[in-house]
């Protein structure tokens, strides 16, 4: 019996709920394994080299205060974001993860009716946002596995009020360059909000970034850049994510932020991670060559993966879901991308050596099995 769902909006009633990474406890439970060593996930796209060890250092320092409420305004968090990007702090907002700001973005902006757009083959949660306040998702079809910003400026219409850039975009891999990215703000109407989804923009070498802050600085078009803690840093447990834009949208968004919304263990720990730069280089060199012996052992075994500038790999096989359940029999965890509406698909992240070595081995006898 059913006492809530009639009584619920209809549209939330009906939404599908986002699925995220199996978590290595769970993959224990079902391979009836009393604890989790062995097993590889490769499904989420963290930084397996762990938390920055000045970052577990700060954290460890914030335990006694555990039983005081966290700074509300996260100011020394704020006040370090603020210098790193040479901003003013009033344009600095922190988040629950870069998601957080997802929502509070559709909440302050979209109201039913409204749409959002944002590229196909681009991050779910896109779309799920923009039905959790009973909008429409317009999703503009990707120029083969990037997005198609032409296209996209096209979908605009009068009833646009948020349009979200991923870049580098997920799932796919790929980065639009900085002469796209400003040529897109440019022509932009200046009704629509555009966010710069850059969860995954630390992990690019420095020399191949691309900068929307200075367009959130300029302030000459709505422009929003949200960054996260929980990909290069390594913080994905503590959830820290942070908005970049101009005093007004901040001011807006933290009227419907709610309050206390990062922890101090991981106001402290974020601090202390920005400051981490050898660790930051030790992950990008990490990555890098994770990458590159992914993609190669992934060649080797008849598969063509897309070409990626971030911490995840995507490739096409026909039995995707079927090869995410063997590699999982196998104890490495990938993710099947059918939920991104890409059904033979599959997404793994890169791992430390070892990790990719185990990965490349299961990899090698599923593909016997399903082949």
């Amino acid at each position: 019996m059913s006492l809530f769902t009639p009584l619920a909006n209809s549209w939330i009633a009906a939404q599908k709920p986002y699925q995220p990474g199996r978590p290595l406890e769970e993959v224990a439970r079902e391979l009836g394994l009393d604890s989790i060593e062995g097993i590889v996930k490769l499904a989420s796209n963290e930084n397996n080299l762990g938390p920055s060890p000045k970052a577990m250092e700060a954290m460890r320092g914030a335990i006694p205060r555990m039983h005081l409420y966290p700074d509300g305004g996260s100011f020394y968090l704020r006040q370090a974001l603020a210098r790193k990007f040479q901003v003013a702090d009033d344009m600095v907002m922190l988040g629950c993860g870069s998601n957080e700001h997802l929502v509070l973005l559709a909440h302050a902006f979209m109201q039913p009716g409204d749409n959002l757009v944002c590229s196909a083959r681009s991050f779910v949660v896109y779309k799920l946002v923009a039905e959790l306040y009973h909008c429409s998702c317009v999703e503009v079809p990707a120029n083969h596995m990037t997005h198609d910003l032409d296209a996209m400026l096209r979908a605009i219409t009068p009833r646009t009020k948020l349009v979200i850039v991923a870049n580098p975009n997920n799932p796919t891999g790929t980065m639009l360059d900085q002469a796209a990215i400003d040529s897109f703000v440019e022509q932009a109407p200046p009704h629509v909000v555009i966010a710069f989804d850059e969860a995954y923009m630390e992990l690019v070498e420095p020399e191949a970034q691309v900068d929307t802050v200075k367009h959130a600085r300029a302030g000459k078009k709505p422009v929003v850049t949200l960054r996260t803690f929980s990909k290069a840093y390594g913080l994905a447990g503590l959830r820290v994510g942070y908005a970049i834009a101009q005093p007004d949208a901040i001011d807006l968004l933290n009227k419907v932020r709610q309050p206390f919304n990062i922890t101090s263990m991981a106001q402290a720990a974020a601090v202390a991670a920005l400051e981490d730069e050898e660790f930051l280089a030790e992950s990008r060199q990490m990555l890098k060559a994770g990458r590159a012996q992914l993609m190669s052992g992934m060649r080797k075994l008849g598969l063509d993966p897309v070409e990626s500038v971030t911490n995840f790999i995507l490739f096409q096989f026909a039995k995707a879901n079927e090869l995410a359940v063997a590699l999982t029999r196998r104890k490495v965890i990938v993710r099947p991308m059918a939920g991104f509406g890409l059904p033979d698909y599959v997404r793994v992240s890169v791992g430390t050596a070892a990790e990719n070595a185990q990965y490349l081995a299961a990899l090698a006898e599923a593909l016997d099995e399903l082949r």
